[in-house]
C-alpha cells in the first residue's frame, strides 16, 4: 500500500487518469449519442448505466490481464498476416461504429426524427444499453490494454480507471446536452464516431494509427465550430436590429 504513495506511483496514477479521460471521450459521445433518443425520463439513468458498465468491463479485464495479454498471441493466419484475438475485436467493434455512425449521420441529414411510442419504450431502452455495452468492451480493451504499457501496478491501474470514470459520470449529461443543443457539434460528432472506427478497422487489420492525430483533427474542428457559433451569436442582434 505504502508503494501507491511514492513520487513515480502518484505521477504514473495522474498520467494514467488523464489518459483513461481522454480515452474515455470515445465512450462519452458515443453514449451522448444513443441516449439522446430515449425519452427525457430514462436518459439520465441510461447514461449512469452505460458509464457503470463501462467501469465494471475495465476492471473485470484488468483482473484477467493474463487473458487480455493472450488475446494478443496469434489465433489464425491468413495469407503472410497473423491475426489475433484483439484484432478481431477491433476490427468487429470498428466496423459496428462505422457502421452506426454513417446511418445516424445519413437520419439526422436526411431522415426524420427520432419518436419514441409508449408500448416500444423497455425495448428501445434495452437496444441503447445493448449497443453501449457492445463498444464499451470494445473502448475498455482498448483502455486496458493502454493501462497495462503504462502502469505495473493493478491497484493504480484500477484507481486511474475510477477517477477516469467519475469525471465520465460528473460530465456525461453536459456533453449530452450540449451536443443535442447544436446540430452541428452533433454531426461533428458522430464525424468523430466515424474516424474512431475508422482507425479501430485499421488497427484491426494490422495498421496501426496514433490516436493522437484523430484527436488533434477533432479537437481542431470543435475548434472552428466554436468560432462560427460564436459567430452566429454575435450576428443575431444585428440582424434583429436591421
Amino acid at each position: 500500500m505504502a508503494s501507491l504513495f511514492t513520487f513515480d506511483a502518484l505521477l504514473g496514477l495522474a498520467t494514467l487518469t488523464l489518459m483513461e479521460i481522454v480515452l474515455g471521450i470515445d465512450n462519452i459521445v458515443f453514449i451522448a449519442i444513443l441516449v439522446a433518443k430515449l425519452p427525457a425520463s430514462q436518459q439520465e439513468l441510461a447514461r449512469r448505466l452505460g458509464v457503470t458498465l463501462a467501469l465494471g468491463i475495465r476492471i473485470l479485464l484488468l483482473l484477467t490481464i493474463s487473458w487480455i495479454m493472450g488475446l494478443t498471441e496469434p489465433l489464425v493466419t491468413v495469407g503472410d498476416r497473423e491475426v489475433s484475438g484483439r484484432d478481431l475485436i477491433l476490427l468487429g467493434g470498428g466496423l459496428f461504429l462505422i457502421f452506426k455512425a454513417t446511418r445516424e449521420i445519413y437520419e439526422k441529414v436526411e431522415g426524420g426524427p427520432h419518436e419514441v411510442g409508449a408500448s416500444g419504450r423497455s425495448a428501445v431502452f434495452g437496444w441503447v444499453l445493448l449497443q453501449v455495452l457492445l463498444l464499451d468492451v470494445v473502448f475498455s480493451l482498448d483502455s486496458v490494454i493502454t493501462a497495462v504499457g503504462m502502469a505495473n501496478q493493478v491497484s493504480i491501474m484500477v484507481i486511474a480507471m475510477v477517477l477516469a470514470m467519475l469525471v465520465m459520470l460528473v460530465s456525461a449529461a453536459a456533453v449530452s446536452g450540449f451536443v443535442e443543443r447544436h446540430p452541428s457539434v452533433k454531426i461533428l460528432a458522430l464525424a468523430f464516431l466515424l474516424l474512431i472506427g475508422v482507425m479501430l478497422v485499421a488497427e484491426g487489420m494490422g495498421s496501426h494509427v496514433s490516436k493522437g492525430y484523430v484527436y488533434f483533427a477533432m479537437a481542431f474542428s470543435l475548434f472552428v465550430e466554436m468560432l462560427n457559433m460564436r459567430y452566429r451569436k454575435r450576428q443575431r442582434p444585428r440582424r434583429a436590429g436591421a
